[in-house]
């Protein structure tokens, strides 16, 4: 278990536990416990699905801009490949995953939540990619994912500017799923993850890749994806018992194992 990063399982659903006060600011060292739990909660069997979480009052309010401050050109060739990393070690979690979003998800804190599924936010939480004002620009991320989210001109718009928004315009241009009171954030995000426990984990990792490949090729390429990954799941014993209680029982009784 990390010093700055937590991972907390409880009754099938992981939580990222981002813990370094106040603000949760990434460096160096958080940055590379986010790879570790991640990783972790992808392995474990005993994880259906993941929550990122910074606690009551922040998500995490970006990178840590003092120590960045002091690197040179070569410091930033070195730790630019770790910067992508462990935003690319939460998206590659073969499982669901929710960030829940209280406070500033302001930009590191925002390519964080851009590398999970789905991002749920508090009513009075503010999001955006705010590091134009710093001289450069989103380097975990943000100038990729967040213009698959919202499509290029929005997402050029949030970067240009590096405006903050309110939940309201995130949940209206798609950076956000649901909005929520804040204390009732966490509870949502964890009930949301809860609904994999117990579900056809190979399945479930499956459609996440043929969706997150899929968008990253043309449409043709795609399918093949999707063809791939459908008729691999017919080696699966959870394929098996899916339609076997389909068939017996109706649809929605099937027990799974994972297998």
């Amino acid at each position: 278990m990390g010093e700055l990063v937590r991972l907390e399982v409880d009754g099938g659903v992981a939580t990222i536990r981002l813990d370094r006060p106040k603000m949760n600011a990434l460096n160096a060292a958080m940055q590379t416990e986010i790879i570790d739990a991640a990783r972790e909660a992808d392995a474990r069997d005993d994880v259906a699905a993941v929550v990122v979480y910074g606690g009551e009052r922040v998500f995490a309010a970006g990178a840590d801009v003092k120590e960045m401050a002091e690197m040179s050109y070569q410091d930033m060739v070195r730790h630019g490949r770790l910067l992508q990393d462990f935003t690319r070690a939460l998206a590659a979690v073969g499982k669901p995953t929710v960030s829940a979003i209280t406070g500033f998800a302001l930009g590191g804190g925002c390519e964080v939540a851009l590398a999970t599924d789905l991002r749920f936010a508090a009513a009075d939480a503010k999001l955006g990619q705010p590091e134009i004002a710093l001289g450069i620009i989103p380097g975990a991320g943000g100038t990729q994912r967040l213009a698959r989210l919202v499509g290029p001109a929005v997402a050029k718009d949030l970067i240009y500017t590096g405006r903050m928004i309110d939940a309201a315009e995130a949940l209206r241009i798609g950076l956000v799923d649901r909005v929520l009171p804040a204390e009732e954030v966490y509870p949502a995000a964890v009930g949301w993850a809860s609904q994999f426990v117990g579900g056809p984990a190979l399945a479930l990792r499956a459609a996440k890749s043929a969706v997150d490949r899929g968008l990253e090729v043309d449409l043709q390429t795609g399918l093949d994806i999707e063809r791939t990954e459908f008729t691999g799941l017919f080696a699966t014993d959870d394929r098996t018992a899916g339609m076997s209680s389909f068939v017996e029982n109706g649809p929605g009784k099937a027990t799974f194992t994972g297998s």
